[in-house]
């Protein structure tokens, strides 16, 4: 006998039939007149993480919604993630009232706006702003040539939704009513104490207090849970030996030839990835002229952040 009862899967499941932890973010776009306006998000992920040209998250929203006819007409969006403050999430809410015009949003708007990055470096152009008040903030722009989206327009006037004879699978309009974005991270933008933890080291007492949303709401409340400490656990501690490593180094079609010492530094590499470190490797020493790789080298490559550290 199970110890689980089945639920039934509705419309809206992760806010009906789930209870989904997730982001609570404002994502900021541009009107037609170039000024910000900011609707609050929880359905964003990480979308491409490696082995792109550029690294990207998905967003999922409404196709009616404001941000997503901004999105459309003018491609660029901010993410920002604003601090866990019962105030702030009163104002996350307020902000995503269905049917209210970015000039109602932003009429009491309690945040502050500023210039991003982008806009520092091109500063013809128009983006959107971003919050001041943002523990880190994203600068975006919508792939819209991917599945083919680039000719998707403005939803026709005094329409609710689409009527299309044919919708997107993962990207523009997707169905009459939803819209998926896939988003190339531009920039990302951090206050300097969370910026120099990532770069120096991360403690538990370094995370930023950020909100969850909890997915779940009823007709009345939509739930958020509050930040905690974060507690560390420990990850596994199993390690492979050199000779392991160096047989699957040896395999590699390569002139880039490793110490035994440096491949010392890979034996806590899980097996399943060890080809794809290896090949990082060699990448990063033809990218370097580098022809022997030592403990130097490999030191230069496992620190990720080295250049920032420099700086």
């Amino acid at each position: 006998m199970s110890t689980f009862q089945e639920l039934r899967i509705v419309d809206n499941f992760y806010q009906t039939s789930l209870f989904y932890p997730m982001p609570a973010v404002l994502v900021s776009t541009l009107t037609d007149d170039g000024k910000t306006t900011c609707g609050p998000y929880s359905l964003l992920s990480p979308f491409y993480v490696a082995g792109k040209p550029f690294y990207a998250f998905m967003l999922e929203c409404r196709n009616s919604s404001n941000t997503a006819q901004n999105l459309i007409k003018h491609k660029r969006c901010v993410i920002n993630f604003l601090p866990d403050d019962r105030k702030t999430f009163k104002e996350m809410v307020r902000l995503g009232w269905p049917g209210d015009t970015p000039a109602e949003k932003m009429k009491d708007f309690r945040f502050h706006l500023e210039d991003g990055l982008r806009k520092a470096e091109d500063p013809e152009g128009v983006y959107p702003q971003v919050i001041t008040e943002a523990v880190q903030a994203v600068e975006c722009t919508w792939v819209d040539t991917l599945d083919n989206a680039q000719d998707d327009g403005p939803i026709p006037e005094g329409m609710d939704h689409y009527e299309l004879p044919k919708y997107h699978d993962f990207n523009g309009i997707t169905t009459p009513y939803g819209a998926h974005f896939v988003l190339k991270i531009d920039k990302i933008l951090m206050k300097e104490q969370y910026r120099n933890a990532i770069v120096n080291g991360v403690k538990s007492w370094d995370f930023p207090h950020l909100p969850v949303d909890y997915g779940y709401r009823d007709s009345k409340n939509f739930w958020y849970h509050k930040h905690r400490r974060l507690l560390p656990e420990l990850l596994p501690q199993r390690q492979t030996t050199v000779a392991s490593v160096r047989y699957a180094a040896d395999r590699l079609q390569t002139d880039v030839q490793f110490t035994d010492a440096a491949l010392e530094k890979l034996v806590k590499v899980p097996r399943v990835f060890l080809p794809t470190v290896l090949k990082g490797c060699v990448k990063w020493a033809e990218e370097n002229n580098v022809k022997l790789i030592d403990v130097k080298e490999m030191e230069i490559i496992n620190d990720k952040r080295s250049k920032e550290k420099g700086k």
